[in-house]
């Protein structure tokens, strides 16, 4: 999937049909004087529903569809006849939309399974016709009713991606090419900071079979939480991971304030996020030889004690086996 092609955030209007009015008809026949009424009942209007669709991964089918309206109701007959209900809309979203009243900022509903159906808007009632009203004192009734109105809504979606391995780091910290080697996915990887403009979501391919997700969102900088950089507009997708990866380049300045620093922002964006399993990983480590990486390895085990952590190369395919492992190993502890 292209960057372009990647829209998490969209606001749509939606509207529901109105239902269908009552008949008031008198039936009429030969040989028939006084039928009585015989008017029948509205259609209901159509439904707008979202539906929840495991084959999706972005929103961007909605980017140009920003007004969806399901039909009105048809008005009763005679005979008693009632009404056609109007078309229903159905609107498919990936798994993890988050539904928003544009207006007040509420969350209305979340939709997390496949084929998981939730009405945005409710068609109107159809109006009932004049054969209901009939009594003893009043046999030909020459009024019915009108159906219910439309529902009217302006709705924010917003998508958070679902994955079990979220991969956090400053940019060019490597993150996108750890991804291409653990995974098929072919995001854009160039030596400049923030190649990576929209979030990129990869398959890892594990033993006997299995496997898990793993997401790389782009790069966060200092104050991101405030808006700064590209990352802050993204932090929503980490909500969802099970597992984070704090991904630090062996060749910073200070691994141990990259770290505090990353684990701040997420802080200040949602404390929350604090509680979830994660793993340091020192990517670059080709660059490092033996004695430098025993060095390394000596401070880390002081820095980060009693925390996991794990030096690859993606470019050497080094340490990369010990690391699905590890994150194989985590999933299933967190699934537990």
């Amino acid at each position: 999937m292209t960057e372009g092609n990647f829209v998490d955030y969209v606001k749509i209007y939606v509207s529901s049909g109105k239902g269908g009015k009552g008949s008031t008809h008198l039936h009429r026949e030969k040989f028939i004087e006084k039928g009585g009424p015989d008017g029948g009942d509205g259609g209901r209007g159509g439904h707008v529903y979202l539906v929840g669709n495991k084959s999706l991964w972005t929103l961007f089918h909605l980017k140009f569809a920003r007004h969806i309206k399901a039909g009105h109701g048809g008005d009763g007959g005679s005979a008693r006849s009632t009404g056609a209900d109007g078309e229903d809309k159905y609107i498919e979203v990936p798994l993890g939309t988050v539904v928003k009243d544009q207006e007040t900022g509420d969350v209305l509903f979340e939709i997390t399974e496949d084929g998981e159906q939730r009405i945005l808007a409710k068609g109107g009632k159809g109006g009932l016709g004049n054969w209901h009203f009939r009594s003893s004192t009043n046999q030909t009734p020459r009024y019915s009713q009108p159906g219910m109105p439309t529902q009217e809504i302006d709705v924010l979606l917003e998508l958070k991606v679902l994955a079990d391995v979220g991969l956090v780091g400053f940019p060019n910290a490597g993150k996108s090419t750890l991804l291409s080697v653990l995974t098929s996915a072919k995001p854009k990887i160039a030596d400049y900071p923030f190649t990576t403009l929209k979030p990129n979501l990869g398959i890892v391919a594990y033993r006997d079979f299995q496997s898990f997700v793993i997401a790389d969102i782009p790069g966060i900088i200092e104050g991101a939480a405030e808006g700064k950089g590209l990352g802050h507009y993204f932090l929503r997708h980490i909500e969802r991971n099970s597992i984070l990866i704090f991904l630090i380049p062996a060749d910073a300045a200070d691994i141990k304030k990259e770290y505090e620093i990353l684990l701040d922002e997420l802080r200040r964006y949602n404390p929350e996020i604090l509680d979830k399993e994660r793993v340091i990983v020192i990517s670059k480590c080709d660059m490092l030889d033996s004695e430098l990486t025993a060095e390394m390895k000596a401070n880390l085990d002081v820095t980060f004690k009693g925390m996991p952590y794990l030096m690859i190369s993606s470019v050497a395919q080094q340490g990369l086996t010990e690391l699905k492992d590890k994150l194989w190993e985590m999933l299933n502890v967190t699934a537990e």
